[in-house]
């Protein structure tokens, strides 16, 4: 988009200049750490959107509070790897289905490369309309949705994940603004999802202006909050989704991953009065999935 035209905000109907925020918590299912994480920086933070992935095992408890709770804003993040080294989870739509999924203990591969190298745009559909059934037949509605690890947004697959959403009328993650942030990760892929938000907005889907991937990376709290503050403070108008990752880490959680630590201070980021405080002091408006699809449709 170039600098004249206006924002997605904008063509939302928010003011000229407004700063429109999706703090979006990921990896909701994952564990009931994650579970825990995801309900507290939603409940009692600035946290304004989660996604759940569907293939984990404790998906059931995430879905139980999510019918309890229908006011909360979550999607499905859907999931095409299984990361961790004695967790691991196999595809919903069963190996049998979609063989080039997994490996050869039929659990999803580690990483993308793998998935790139052996599923085909077929299985990876199936995939995901099995991870999206799931979580309708849990009682989730889904606000949105988007992709674990990024999986969604490789070049022989992006194009059935628009398709997906537009068939179901479901907003799907995508960003066509001035990508301040998301442009050096997108680079020669910058104008497909120029293409595709394009797509997605004529169906009648809403679009980010911006997506932040790792909006902190100091080892220390205080110099984490200082780096979220500096990324508000300076991010350009339009709507922007910030990904966080929030676990109230138990024991059992060091044994799934060493990202506890990190994930610990996402979730106290979210919930920290200084934040908040500053986002208020800032007029920043704070938007969810539901919130952009019903701008989309008035």
């Amino acid at each position: 988009m170039h600098g004249e035209e206006r924002t997605y905000a904008e063509r939302l109907r928010w003011p000229a200049g407004t700063k429109a925020v999706i703090f979006h918590v990921d990896d909701a299912g994952m564990s009931h750490d994650s579970n825990m994480g995801a309900r507290q920086a939603v409940e009692e933070g600035v946290a304004t959107s989660l996604s759940v992935m569907m293939p984990c095992s404790w998906v059931p408890e995430c879905a139980a509070w999510l019918q309890e709770q229908p006011q909360v804003d979550a999607g499905v993040h859907l999931t095409l790897t299984s990361e961790w080294k004695h967790y691991r989870w196999g595809p919903v739509a069963g190996p049998s289905v979609v063989p080039g999924l997994v490996d050869e203990h039929g659990y999803l591969y580690h990483d993308v490369a793998q998935v790139v190298a052996h599923a085909s745009p077929d299985e990876f559909e199936a995939e995901i309309r099995a991870q999206v059934d799931k979580a309708i037949a849990l009682g989730i509605r889904p606000t949105h949705l988007d992709s674990h690890m990024g999986t969604c947004f490789q070049p022989q697959f992006i194009q059935r994940y628009v398709e997906v959403g537009i068939e179901k009328g479901i907003p799907v993650m995508m960003v066509g603004g001035h990508m301040q942030h998301i442009g050096a990760e997108a680079g020669a892929f910058e104008p497909l999802l120029h293409a595709l938000a394009a797509e997605l907005w004529n169906a009648g889907l809403p679009v980010l202006d911006d997506l932040v991937t790792q909006p902190t990376k100091a080892k220390e709290y205080e110099q984490r909050k200082s780096e979220l503050i500096a990324l508000l403070r300076e991010m350009k108008p339009g709507i922007t989704q910030i990904i966080v990752h929030c676990t109230d880490p138990t024991e059992v959680f060091s044994h799934i991953s060493g990202s506890g630590a990190a994930r610990q201070a996402e979730l106290r980021l979210m919930t920290d009065p200084d934040v908040k405080a500053f986002i208020e002091s800032e007029g920043i408006v704070l938007t969810n999935w539901r919130e952009l699809k019903e701008r989309r449709d008035g």
